[in-house]
Parts: structure tokens; sequence; C-alpha cells
């Protein structure tokens, strides 16, 4: 029986076969290109004082109410101020 030249992988072959392998699929979607991407911004809420007079200044109370809508129930947060002498 005769040996064919197609018969036989080559090592090259099984080399180049294993290299494609590890090539990430969809032009750059893999972790490499997540690492690019800047992370996400954190929100900066800043944090007013009102004072109209020095002997005065702002209570709140906060609390969260139920409210049913067409999308479903959610929580809805509420709040009450009032000014108080200090």
């Amino acid at each position: 029986m005769e040996k064919h030249r197609g018969d036989a992988v080559s090592p090259k072959s099984l080399m180049l076969v294993a290299v494609l392998g590890t090539l990430p699929l969809g032009g750059g979607v893999g972790p490499a290109s997540a690492e690019a991407a800047p992370p996400p911004r954190r929100a900066v809420h800043p944090r007013i004082n009102v004072n109209p007079r020095p002997l005065l200044y702002r209570e709140c109370r906060a609390w969260y109410v139920l409210q049913h809508r067409p999308s479903g129930t959610v929580l809805f947060p509420q709040q009450h101020c009032w000014w108080v002498r200090g």
C-alpha cells in the first residue's frame, strides 16, 4: 500500500489549527476589548445645605410607598421636609 502525501497531517498544519482555534471570533468582542472599555461612571450627588436664617435648619423624613402601576407594583420613595428652629 502506498502512502499519499495528503493522508498524513504535518506538524505545521496541527500548529496552525491550534493557533487559529485560540483567536476570538466576532471582531474584537473578547475579553481583551472589554478591558479597554472605560469603567462605568459613579453618580456623585452634591450635598446641598439651605440656611435661610442662622437659627433655622431643615429636617426631613423619608419612607417608601408601594405604588400600583400598569407595568406592576413598584417601591417608590417619599419625603417630607420642614423647617425647625435650632
